[in-house]
């Protein structure tokens, strides 16, 4: 009787002859550019643009949370994004300081987040802050991004 650890090997190889034999694995078709190569068109352009700008907030220690800005709204992005790259959980708000002293909503933002929205379709030139609230007294740096 064979051991069950030299019957896997057995099988393990013979699928790996089989699959060096039967060909090269499936790969996708490729595609037709809409625009030639040499024109420098970037399908990720308006990604790049609207992030490109982002503005860095750092609160040596988290706290409670805190405020960030006065920042202005741009035509890079149709949305105020806001990245976590803090190792805890947080939420974050907009408050139009144009308007009023008080909160859009809450949106919760994990920790080393990517991108997440946090106001949707605001106009360019809009003055605002993100403020950003933590469950518990938070000993480590508050990192953030803002795209707008």
């Amino acid at each position: 009787m064979s051991s069950p650890t030299a019957r896997l090997l057995a099988v393990a190889t013979a699928t790996a002859t089989t699959l060096l034999f039967a060909g090269t694995p499936a790969q996708a078709e490729p595609t037709t550019p809409t625009a030639p190569v040499s024109s420098g068109a970037n399908a990720f352009a308006p990604l790049a643009t609207c992030y490109g700008g982002a503005v860095r907030s750092y609160f040596e220690t988290g706290r409670y949370g805190g405020s960030a800005g006065q920042y202005r709204t741009t035509t890079r992005c149709r949305d105020i994004n806001v990245r976590n790259a803090s190792v805890y959980a947080t939420e974050a708000c907009v408050i139009f300081v144009d308007k009023t002293s008080a909160c859009n909503y809450w949106t919760y933002l994990p920790a080393n987040s990517g991108w997440i929205t946090v106001a949707t379709d605001v106009r360019d030139g809009v003055n605002f802050r993100v403020r950003f609230e933590n469950l518990r007294y938070e000993y480590e740096p508050l990192i953030a991004y803002h795209a707008f």
